[in-house]
Formats: structure tokens, C-alpha cells, sequence
């Protein structure tokens, strides 16, 4: 019956299916972490998308896409815990419609509908995005029997990114790496993304490139910096793992429809992101930074194809000519 229900409503995308397998296990460990009010949010936010896209394309009888469950579950991953039900919905209704939709539906949109969605209510409502926490469990049975754990009184010691603007203070690596840190819902577990992504590749749903381009930019950038004696730069490999940069590399600058087809222009890229990543984090107003990163790289993903394209065929068009005059 449930199988019936999704052939009914839903473009059968096994792309989006693999995307959502990999997911699994970060909302199993955001749910442990932070409590059960990870799993009503995963779902009220997974109803708005869905409604706003079957809506939407109801009116030319097709079919919602599987790639709009995708959006729902990355952009809850993207939040705080403790975010309202209804700026939450409100964020992936604007999403799916502004993001996606108006473009003309699955596979012609410019931006992330995801991250659309999240900067659109951390520009507009800052407050419940930036300044409201939730301890992470640290010991079974973790949150699994709690709706929400308790909040985080100074916003300075909430995240790893805050805390090391703040303070200078640095949490554990291993801390890092397990997750049972303070953050968004699923961007806590460096393990858990490295993974996914691992997972990701090995079904060729992801680019390595555009991954690789991510971790080079971002390595690049944050060393020299880091080496020169710039401050507000951590350890590179310390904000490699904090913060939500692994988790953007991973899942949303890999999209494959909002991130450029050529192999050279997924290297590009993701170089663009990760240098970004690293400006907005040292010089902006912004602890994270990687979810504008991408946008930015998002805006510039068509030109890289057309730049690449175009280097392309000048070279073929030399090597034609070279061909002639030797011949």
C-alpha cells in the first residue's frame, strides 16, 4: 500500500532514494544527540515541502518529485534543534517554491532549494537560527526518550565556530569527529559525513571532484592564512571538522543539478567554495559560512561551464588546425 502511495504521488528518482539512504544515519544520530523533536521537525518541514511542490504541480497533472524529500531532510539537518515548527515550515515553502519552482521544477533550478531555504530564515529570522542551542547527549540512552534536551544558556560556548570566535577555545577533536557537540542537527558528526560521502561516491551519486575542490580550497586558503598569523583563522584541519563545512561538501555543493557538468568545472567549484567558506568565516559577520559559500558557487556554476566548454573547443580547434598545416 505505502509503495502504491508513493507510485501515485511521486517521480520514481533512485538517485534521490541513495541521497536519502545516506541520510539515514545522521538523523538517527542528531535524534540521539539532541532529542525526538529532531524527528517531528524532520517531518513537519517534509509535509510543507511536499505540499508546496504537489500544489505546484498539480495544475499540469505531474508528479512530485523525490527530490523535494532530499531538500526537506537536508535543509532540517541544517538547523538548530530547538527551531519553531512554523518558521521552519515557512523556510521550506519559500525554499521549494523560490528555489525550485518558479525555475520550472526539478532539474531547471539555478540555486540549492535546500539552502535557499535556509538563508532565507537566517536573514529573516535571525534570532531562533543563531542564538538558540541544544546540549548534545553525551551518555545512552542520549535524547532517544527525550523530546528536547536542554538549552544552551551563553551563546559564546554553543558551537565549535562560536566558541573559537568568541574565546579561542577549541573543542577535542574526537569530540569532533563523534558529534555529541552542540550545532545544527545533522552537521555534528565529521564520522558520520565522511561516511556518508564515502557512500555517496561509491554509488556515483556524488562528485569526488566537486568534494575534492571543496577540501582543496578550503585546506589551501585556511594554511596560508592560519601560517601567516591571522587570528580569527583556526587550525585547518580543526575547522575542517567544525562547523557545517563538511556536511555543505558532502550533500549540498555536490547537487547535481544547481553545480556545473563538466569535470574540470566541478574542481573549479568547488575551489570557489571552499576559498569562500574560509573568507566569510575569518571576515564576515558569520561564524559558518558555507552555506553562502555555495550559493556563491551556485551563481558562477553555469559560466564554469561555459568558460570550460569554450577552453574545450578553442584547444580542439587549435589541435584541428595544428593537424592541417603539418599535414
Amino acid at each position: 500500500m505505502f509503495s502504491k502511495l508513493i507510485q501515485n504521488y511521486f517521480i520514481k528518482q533512485k538517485m534521490m532514494r541513495t541521497v536519502i539512504i545516506s541520510l539515514i544515519p545522521l538523523v538517527v544520530a542528531a535524534t540521539y544527540f539532541f532529542g525526538l523533536r529532531v524527528l517531528v521537525l524532520l517531518l513537519v518541514v517534509n509535509i510543507f515541502g511536499f505540499a508546496t511542490e504537489y500544489v505546484y504541480e498539480k495544475k499540469s497533472n505531474k508528479k512530485v518529485s523525490e527530490a523535494v524529500l532530499v531538500s526537506g531532510i537536508l535543509y532540517t539537518l541544517t538547523l538548530p534543534p530547538s527551531t519553531p515548527y512554523w518558521i521552519a515550515a515557512v523556510g521550506i515553502v519559500f525554499g521549494i517554491l523560490f528555489g525550485k519552482m518558479v525555475f520550472g521544477g526539478f532539474g531547471k533550478n539555478i540555486f540549492n532549494p535546500a539552502l535557499v531555504a535556509r538563508a532565507f530564515i537566517y536573514i529573516s529570522f535571525p534570532e531562533p537560527l543563531t542564538i538558540s542551542w541544544t546540549k548534545a547527549s553525551l551518555s545512552f540512552p542520549g535524547g532517544l526518550f527525550t523530546y528536547l534536551n536542554e538549552g544552551i544558556e551563553m551563546v559564546s560556548t554553543a558551537t565549535p565556530m562560536l566558541m573559537f570566535r568568541d574565546s579561542g577555545t577549541m573543542l577535542s577533536p574526537l569530540e569532533l569527529l563523534i558529534g555529541n557537540v552542540s550545532g545544527s542537527i545533522g552537521e555534528t558528526s565529521a564520522v558520520l559525513i565522511v561516511l556518508a560521502g564515502a557512500y555517496l561516491i561509491y554509488k556515483k551519486v556524488a562528485s569526488w571532484q566537486t568534494m575534492a575542490g571543496c577540501v582543496v580550497g578550503f585546506l589551501g586558503l585556511s594554511s596560508i592564512l592560519y601560517f601567516a598569523g591571522v587570528g580569527q583563522i583556526p587550525n585547518p584541519l580543526y575547522g575542517f571538522i567544525a562547523g557545517g563545512f563538511l556536511f555543505g561538501t558532502v550533500f549540498m555543493a555536490t547537487d547535481p543539478v544547481s553545480s556545473p557538468k563538466t569535470k574540470e568545472g566541478k574542481w573549479i567549484y568547488g575551489v570557489i567554495i571552499g576559498i569562500v567558506t574560509v573568507i566569510i568565516r575569518g571576515y564576515a559577520l558569520f561564524a559558518g559560512g558555507v552555506m553562502f559559500a555555495i550559493l556563491v558557487g551556485n551563481t558562477f556554476a553555469p559560466i564554469i561551464d561555459e568558460g570550460v566548454n569554450a577552453y574545450k573547443r578553442y584547444k580542439k580547434e587549435k589541435a584541428q588546425e595544428k593537424k592541417e598545416v603539418t599535414a
